[in-house]
């Protein structure tokens, strides 16, 4: 999974670095640590956006009791019921089918 430092986040976005802390302290987004650099994973980008419908199942996984980086492995693990990953699922504008296999993995 490729990473992108959130300087390069912030600019992609148009926004202040600043303003993607707030996005992870919000749980709109994740970040991890790569060579002791602080990043974004690039396929939670589109463009000048965030993918739609990411930070919802970010939320999602989070309040059925998912830590991080169970939420990062369970968006990058394909899912032959969707098929493709979880990201390629959201970018792909098939934000539904994703929440409803969140909501599924918390029952």
């Amino acid at each position: 999974m490729e990473v992108v430092p959130l300087p390069d986040v912030a600019e992609r976005l148009g926004q202040p670095v600043t303003r993607v802390h707030q996005l992870i302290r919000d749980g709109h987004l994740l970040a991890l640590r790569r060579n002791g650099v602080l990043g974004v994973p690039t396929a939670f980008l589109v463009d000048t956006e965030v993918v739609k419908g990411l930070a919802g199942t970010i939320t999602l996984l989070r309040d059925n009791g998912y830590q991080e980086d169970e939420i990062l492995r369970w968006l990058f693990t394909p899912d032959d019921s969707l098929p493709g990953t979880p990201i390629d699922a959201l970018r792909g504008d098939r934000g539904r089918e994703v929440k409803r296999r969140a909501q599924a993995m918390g029952f």
